[in-house]
């Protein structure tokens, strides 16, 4: 009988150790080894950076000639004046634009840069002495009497940062500073909004952040051709040629890039990272039969045909699979023999000027007719080189609307110089930069918000320290972005920008997020189950037998006492 007492009171013991040692070691144990691990990310301010007010900084000098201040305004000069704007985009979104104007007179020799006998040679006289810093915008206001402008021109804008207002002489007489300022502030404006950035241009940037309605989409149709910003771009040039057997065709596009694309490209480096390359496609036809017009004794393709002009043609001309930069294709096609002179008819019935048409984030393609480089009795191949500069030309203007390049409607009494051999302005740049940054922002912002919503929702999604590092990297960059925006330091905002939606993609397209990500409980129940049933039922069933027996005694106690 004693003997049967210990061994079942050594049996209870053993039962209370085996389910203590389960419960104080083996299930902590089970829990930490098969957690999801989920780094630290700074979600405090990745919900700050969710409602975000962008302050856009502009410093502006506005530089008086000889003839336009009178003595006793000169004696308050130099003066500066900051002027704020302020947009509400959405609830999350607020926009603020902060001009701070310098107001001075000319120097010795500004002035005598202002005496050029053109505004061309003024502007460039001027961009010698001083170079402007990126961003920046100097308007110089000369006299009614300068001839460096039209009579019918009241502003002239150059290819630097520098622009040229004309001001009336009974503007500056029996009025105070004060007035004569507020008479220039609404045209200094006008000049800002061509070469600084409008609130048009800004609010088509943060179109990833934003809701637009129906009349902020239409007002933004011009900003949709542009490609997204993306760190770096692959463009293509394709000589399509239908008919080898009739057309040998010739074209340097290598000395044509260099002559006319690569000074875009290289004053657009600060903005993307460009790669360029050309093949030619021999019996690459058009997805559409042109048909022949009697009256003009050719061939046409009208608007409607050509959006099924690309799709055929685009799989004939390959894919970079080593890069996932956005690609842009320009392409040349010369018609076969028997379809041409070969002519682009727009919505209205015309004739194309440039006999080309793009597309959308896609590129552009140029009709090339060669039918007059020969006459009937030529015999075939016939040898063709064709001119590059007339195509450079089309091709050149179709890749600045793709790189968002636009330029905008000029107020009238604007005279706006042509952007010349570079292909691009200064203050084009700059007005580019401007969009770059801030739709950099946006994006990034809102792939960053994205992406702590979504690992804030499930969480069986492991968060590797690679990730974790990258979200704050991408925190870091859009907070040093929008400080250097608000101090009106472009180079470095763009940069920042750039860095923070690499690591925002990165981050957000890291393979390993979807590792566990398909794995649902029940899956979870049929592993463990088999695991954890053989040894937690025995276990079970001796504690529920020690508590039985223990409730028994205090029963038979109490009873004794009774």
């Amino acid at each position: 009988m004693a003997t049967t007492e210990v061994e079942r009171k050594r049996g209870q013991l053993a039962a209370l150790a085996i389910a203590a040692v389960v419960i104080v070691v083996g299930v902590p144990l089970w829990w930490r080894t098969t957690e999801t691990y989920r780094a630290w990310l700074p979600v405090n301010q990745i919900n700050e950076l969710a409602k975000i007010q962008l302050q856009l900084s502009v410093d502006v000098e506005v530089v008086f000639a000889r003839g336009t201040l009178t003595p006793e305004q000169q004696k308050k000069v130099p003066l500066t004046q900051t002027h704020d704007e302020e947009h509400a985009v959405d609830a999350d979104t607020a926009l603020r634009y902060r001009y701070d104007t310098k107001y001075r007179t000319a120097t010795i020799m500004e002035e005598d840069a202002l005496n050029q006998p053109t505004a061309a040679e003024a502007d460039v006289s001027l961009h010698t002495l001083s170079e402007s810093p990126c961003g920046s915008v100097v308007v110089y206001v000369i006299p009614e009497s300068s001839s460096l402008l039209p009579e019918d021109v009241g502003v002239y804008i150059g290819q630097r940062r520098t622009a040229m207002l004309r001001i009336g002489s009974q503007m500056r007489v029996g009025r105070t500073l004060k007035q004569l300022l507020a008479h220039l502030e609404p045209r200094v404006k006008q000049v800002l909004e061509v070469m600084s950035f409008s609130h048009s241009d800004i609010t088509a940037a943060v179109s990833d952040r934003v809701r637009l309605s129906p009349g902020n989409k239409e007002s933004i149709a011009d900003s949709m051709r542009a490609f997204k910003a993306s760190p770096g771009y692959e463009i293509t040039f394709s000589l399509l040629n239908p008919d080898p057997k009739s057309h040998r065709l010739h074209w340097d596009i290598e000395g044509a890039v260099q002559s006319y694309i690569q000074p875009l490209l290289s004053k657009l480096a600060p903005v993307a990272n460009f790669s360029i390359d050309s093949q030619i496609l021999y019996y690459a036809m058009l997805g559409v039969n042109p048909r022949f017009d009697s009256s003009l004794n050719a061939y046409s393709l009208n608007a409607d045909s050509l959006a099924h002009v690309i799709n055929p043609v685009e799989a004939r001309l390959g894919s970079s699979a080593a890069s996932s930069n956005p690609v842009l294709n320009f392409l040349l096609y010369v018609p076969d023999a028997h379809h041409s002179p070969l002519y682009i008819h727009g919505h209205r019935k015309q004739e194309v000027p440039s006999n080309a048409f793009h597309s959308p984030r896609w590129g552009g393609i140029m009709v090339y007719n060669v039918n007059d480089f020969y006459g009937p009795e030529t015999e075939f191949p016939v040898d063709i080189n064709i001119n590059m500069m007339k195509v450079m030309g089309v091709f050149l203007a179709q890749l600045r609307l793709m790189l968002g390049v636009q330029s905008s409607v000029s107020p009238p009494g604007f005279l706006v110089e042509p952007c010349g051999n570079a292909g691009l302005a200064d203050w084009e740049l700059d007005r580019l930069m401007w969009s770059r940054s801030v739709e950099n922002v946006a994006t990034a912002t809102t792939t960053i918000t994205s992406l702590a919503q979504l690992l804030d929702q499930i969480g069986n999604i492991v968060i590797n320290d690679n990730i974790a590092q990258q979200v704050s990297s991408t925190v870091t960059s859009l907070q040093l972005a929008v400080a250097e925006l608000e101090a009106g330091n472009l180079g470095f905002a763009l940069q920042y920008s750039k860095e923070a939606i690499l690591a925002s993609e990165r981050a957000f397209f890291d393979p390993s997020l979807l590792h566990l990500l398909y794995f649902p409980d029940d899956q979870k129940f049929a592993i463990y189950i088999p695991l954890f049933l053989p040894m937690c039922v025995p276990i079970l069933l001796s504690l529920l037998k020690i508590a039985s027996e223990i409730r028994q005694r205090r029963k038979e106690k109490q009873a004794k006492k009774d």
